[in-house]
Formats: structure tokens, C-alpha cells, sequence
């Protein structure tokens, strides 16, 4: 088949994407090469924004049906081809550029707004969902179950899973502590990282050298690490006790810890069911305490 050379942006995705459909080709069903030749030849920033029932509409086929295809051209879904083209596309053009593109994209239509955010929020979840099977959600909570304390790493845009994850688990009686520090700042957080600890960290793509001491730490004093991680986890699993998958966003449209809040309210789940009695006892005592402080009407749901 001939494979178009359209699209503008940087050529390590499409290059990808063009050899998966040339040997994959005679594999693919009539329709599954249909939207394969529609992927090939439209420009990368479409395939990056738009969702798969767009792109069924698109190429005359069925959402389904673009899944499909992707998926026998060996992705796990249509996020992980927008995250190889986002990777070229962030790379070949400025921040400022890419903002443009995504709001000309979306438009001022509001109904497309709303339409946008929840396709993006969706197939992110169904990634997710997929991408972290329960082994590795088993090995994660037994990593947590007996820690004496968890420290909850994240910094700059991951501070929010990392922080929830702390608080909700002093919640429910278990010990916990967030850090978010980079650089030599972070040697105070890691000094009182001791045997029987764990750590949950909370990184998608970036390979901040901070993690890599983090980890070295948390091994060298005996304790267990869980890595919430997109981009990173064959950089890491060899050297944590387990990584759950938390997509990224593709596009920037959705808020870049999205999953990973979704990952951690899995662990929290699994902790709180694994000692229900302790979770009940620690809410009554935290109620009871919000009753005797300034604004308790106003927090009764916090």
C-alpha cells in the first residue's frame, strides 16, 4: 500500500505508526485497513485530538472498529498513539503553539468543550484500566498493607495524587507523610526513610534524577516502593516492588494526574477493606474532632 507523508509533526511517532500498518497490513480486516490507511494520511495534530468516534466518522468505520485497528497494530488504545505523536509534537513546537493548536481545536463551542474533556477522561480511564492488571495492583497493596509508614512522593503537578494519597490514608490509621522537594532539599524527607517503610511515587513521564535517589534510598534502608508512573515503568520495575500504569493526557485537554487520583483511590480501597474496623474507627474520631473545631458545618464533607 502507498503510505501518505502527510502530517507536520516531528517523524519518530508517524514513522512508527506507518511501519505497524505496513506490517500489519494483510493482518487487518477491510475496514481495520481502512481506518489504518485514514491514520496514515492525516496529519498528526487531527489523530491528536480527536476521539475514536471521530475518528470512526472520519474514516466511514465505527469507533469499535478504530480500537480494533489500533490494537492490532500493537497499541493498547488510541492514547497510547496520541502519546507517541504528543512526544514528536511536544518536541518540534513551543508551548505557546501547542496551546494555540488545542484551542483551535476546541473551538468556542461549548457543547464540543464538554464533548472533549469527557472522550479524553474516558479513554484515559479505559487505558488505565487496562494497562494495570490486578497482579500488579495486588503486589502494590501488599507492598502498603504492613508499611509502618508511607511516604507519598510527588512534585510540581504530581504534589495533588501524592497529597491525596497521604491524607486519605492517615484517615483511615495508617501512617503517612507527603514530600514533594526537589533537589538537595529532598535529603530531609529521605534521612528518616527507614526498614519497614513504604513509598509511593507518583511520576509519569518525566525522569526526574530525584527519583532515581529515591528509589537507591528506599532499597538501601529496606523499604518498599510502588511507582505510579506512565512513561517510567520500564525504566523502573526492575528496581520497585510494583508499578501501576496512570496514562498521561495526550493533548493537555484533561488534568495531568487524572488517573494517577483514580490509582490512588484504588490503593486506598484495598487498604481500608483489608482493616475495615481500624478505617471505621479512625472516621468517627476524625468527626468527632472536626465537631470541636471553628467550622465544622461548613466541613462535615471534607
Amino acid at each position: 500500500m502507498a503510505i501518505s507523508k502527510t502530517g507536520s509533526a516531528a517523524p519518530g511517532g508517524l514513522t512508527r505508526l506507518r511501519a505497524a500498518v505496513r506490517d500489519q497490513w494483510d493482518e487487518l480486516s477491510a475496514s481495520e485497513q481502512t481506518v489504518a490507511q485514514y491514520l496514515v494520511s492525516a496529519p498528526a495534530e487531527k489523530l491528536m485530538f480527536a476521539s475514536a468516534q471521530e475518528l470512526g466518522t472520519a474514516s466511514g468505520t465505527s469507533n469499535a472498529t478504530v480500537v480494533r485497528a489500533l490494537q492490532r497494530l500493537g497499541y493498547a488504545g488510541l492514547p497510547a498513539l496520541k502519546r507517541e505523536l504528543a512526544a514528536d509534537f511536544t518536541a518540534a513546537t513551543a508551548p505557546d503553539v501547542r496551546l494555540a493548536q488545542r484551542i483551535a481545536h476546541v473551538g468556542k463551542d461549548l457543547e464540543n468543550i464538554w464533548s472533549d474533556i469527557f472522550d479524553e477522561t474516558q479513554e484515559r480511564i479505559d487505558q488505565c484500566r487496562r494497562l494495570t492488571g490486578t497482579e500488579a495492583l495486588e503486589r502494590a497493596v501488599a507492598a502498603l498493607a504492613d508499611a509502618r509508614e508511607v511516604l507519598c512522593y510527588g512534585a510540581a503537578a504530581c504534589e495533588l495524587g501524592a497529597r491525596h494519597l497521604a491524607r486519605s490514608l492517615g484517615r483511615i490509621g495508617r501512617r503517612a507523610r507527603f514530600a514533594g522537594e526537589t533537589g538537595f532539599a529532598l535529603a530531609d524527607s529521605l534521612l528518616t526513610l527507614g526498614q519497614g517503610d513504604a513509598v509511593v511515587i507518583f511520576q509519569p513521564g518525566r525522569p526526574l534524577p530525584e527519583l532515581t535517589v529515591l528509589v537507591e534510598r528506599a532499597r538501601a534502608v529496606g523499604a518498599k516502593v510502588v511507582f505510579v508512573t506512565d512513561e517510567l515503568s520500564e525504566a523502573f520495575e526492575d528496581r520497585v516492588d510494583a508499578v501501576l500504569i496512570a496514562p498521561g493526557t495526550p493533548t493537555g485537554i484533561t488534568n495531568e494526574v487524572l488517573t494517577a487520583l483514580i490509582v490512588a483511590d484504588a490503593l486506598l480501597l484495598a487498604l481500608t477493606a483489608l482493616d475495615e474496623t481500624s478505617a471505621v474507627e479512625h472516621s468517627h474520631q476524625l468527626n468527632a474532632l472536626r465537631a470541636l473545631l471553628p467550622g465544622e458545618q461548613g466541613n462535615r464533607r471534607g
